[in-house]
C-alpha cells in the first residue's frame, strides 16, 4: 500500500482539512462502527436512532473534533480506533438514554448536535485491556497479528499480502477469531 493511503497520512490529512482523508478514513472505519454501535444497541429502541445513525454520528463528532484540535495525542490507527471506538460507545449509550426518555412529538434526536471531548485516561486504559485480553485469548500468534491488523483497518486482501496467504486463509481465520471473542462476551 502506498504511503499516501496509510491510515496515519490519512489522520494528517483529515486533521488539515483533506475531506478525501475524511471519507477514506469513514470508509475504512464505518462497517465497524456500525458493529461495534449494533451490539450497544441491542434491545434498545431504534425509533430514536440505529446503529447507522450512531456510527455516523460519532464519526462527525470525531472529524469536528479533530478540526478543534480537541485530539493532540491522535498519531496513528491504534490511536484512531481507540478515539473512533470511545465516541461510538458514548453515541450509542446516550442514544440508549434518550431512547427510553420520551421524545416530544415523536421526532428524532439530532445526533449532530452531541460533542464528545476526548476519552478519560480510564477509559483509554480500560479498552486498552480489554483488547490485551481479547487478543492474549486467541492463544495463536498467527491470530493475534491478524487481529491486530484487522482492527488497525487493513482490509483482508492487505493481510493476505502483509502475511503472504490467500484471502480466504485470513477469511476463515476471522471467523475463528469471532468465535473466539463470542464466547468470551457476556451474554
Amino acid at each position: 500500500m502506498s504511503s499516501a493511503g496509510t491510515v496515519t497520512h490519512l489522520i494528517g490529512g483529515a486533521k488539515a482539512g483533506d475531506e478525501r482523508a475524511v471519507e477514506q478514513l469513514c470508509g475504512r472505519y464505518f462497517d465497524q462502527m456500525v458493529g461495534l454501535a449494533r451490539k450497544k444497541l441491542r434491545g434498545a429502541n431504534r425509533r430514536v436512532a440505529d446503529e447507522e445513525d450512531v456510527a455516523l454520528g460519532a464519526f462527525d463528532s470525531f472529524i469536528r473534533g479533530l478540526a478543534k484540535g480537541h485530539f493532540p495525542r491522535l498519531h496513528d490507527r491504534n490511536d484512531l480506533w481507540g478515539m473512533l471506538f470511545v465516541i461510538t460507545v458514548r453515541q450509542a449509550i446516550d442514544v440508549r438514554k434518550r431512547g427510553q426518555q420520551e421524545v416530544p412529538g415523536g421526532g428524532s434526536i439530532d445526533l449532530q448536535q452531541v460533542v464528545c471531548k476526548e476519552p478519560a485516561p480510564e477509559i483509554v486504559a480500560q479498552m486498552e485491556e480489554q483488547c490485551r485480553r481479547l487478543l492474549d485469548r486467541l492463544g495463536d500468534d498467527r491470530l493475534r497479528t491478524i487481529a491486530r491488523l484487522r482492527l488497525e483497518g487493513f482490509t483482508n486482501a492487505e493481510i493476505a499480502a502483509k502475511l503472504d496467504c490467500s484471502i480466504r486463509t485470513v477469511e476463515e481465520k476471522l471467523r475463528a477469531i469471532r468465535t473466539i471473542w463470542r464466547e468470551e462476551s457476556p451474554k
